[in-house]
Parts: structure tokens; sequence; C-alpha cells
């Protein structure tokens, strides 16, 4: 029992050594870790009683890949907004109109991009005003 818990924690040191730069572990891949889980949810936010109507894991690195149906197009998407998920937004568009309904419907970006945590959401009034402003956004077509 005491080789164990010296072994855990030694290797509960290693890791604290490790999230505050006492010890430097070299990166696996010259790529940034980017790995980041989208949602679409029912309601004024995901995490506040909102329920969750489709999701996608996307991982860009060298390859992309995750359960997102075009993981090279989003990931080529996410990059074009240089780390801004807001420039994902782009005004609605003006030949499409939607009904003035209040049902809103949030999306959600979370993980790592580029190495840095990401914890983005936005929220539309209604599913015709995500669908017209997300219009062509490999993003969220999922």
């Amino acid at each position: 029992m005491r080789h164990r818990l010296a072994t855990v924690s030694a290797a509960a040191l290693l890791c604290l050594a490790g999230t505050t730069g006492l010890a430097q572990a070299k990166p696996a891949s010259p790529y940034a870790p980017s790995a980041m889980v989208f949602t679409v949810a029912q309601g004024d936010g995901a995490a506040i009683g909102g329920t969750v109507l489709r999701a996608a894991v996307l991982s860009c690195a060298y390859t992309a890949e995750g359960t997102h149906p075009t993981p090279r197009a989003a990931c080529d998407a996410l990059n074009a907004t240089g780390g801004e998920l807001g420039h994902l937004l782009a005004a609605p568009n003006p030949g499409r109109a939607c009904p003035m309904l209040y049902d809103p419907v949030t999306v959600t970006a979370d993980g790592v991009w580029h190495g840095s945590r990401v914890a983005w959401k936005h929220t539309f009034s209604n599913a015709c005003e995500m669908s017209a402003t997300l219009n062509g956004n490999p993003v969220y077509a999922f």
C-alpha cells in the first residue's frame, strides 16, 4: 500500500509540475491541439436547461477528423476565423424571411483551439434566424 501511495504521489507531483511550468513536456506533434465539441440546443443556453438537439466533435491538426460530417471544411472555416468564433456569424441572408417568433436556439463551441481553451455560445431568436445567419457555414452544418 505504501508503494502505491508513493507512486500515486509521484505521478501527482509530475502532473502538477507539468501544469505549473516546473517541468516542460515536449509536444508529441508540431501542431497545437485543436479539439472542439459543437452543439445546437433548444433554449436560451445549453448549460441552463437547454435540450441539446445535436452535437459534433471535431479535431483539427494535421488531419481533420471526428463525428462532424465534413471535418476538413469545418476546420478550414474555423482557421479562417483567426480564433474569433464570432466571425462564424454572418449577416442574415436578406432574401430569407423568418417569423418573428421567439423560440431560442443556442449554438456552442467548447474545447481547445490551437492550444487555447475555448468556451463560446450564441443564442438566436429561433431556428430560422440561426439557419439564415449560419447560411453556408460548414461548422454548424451537422
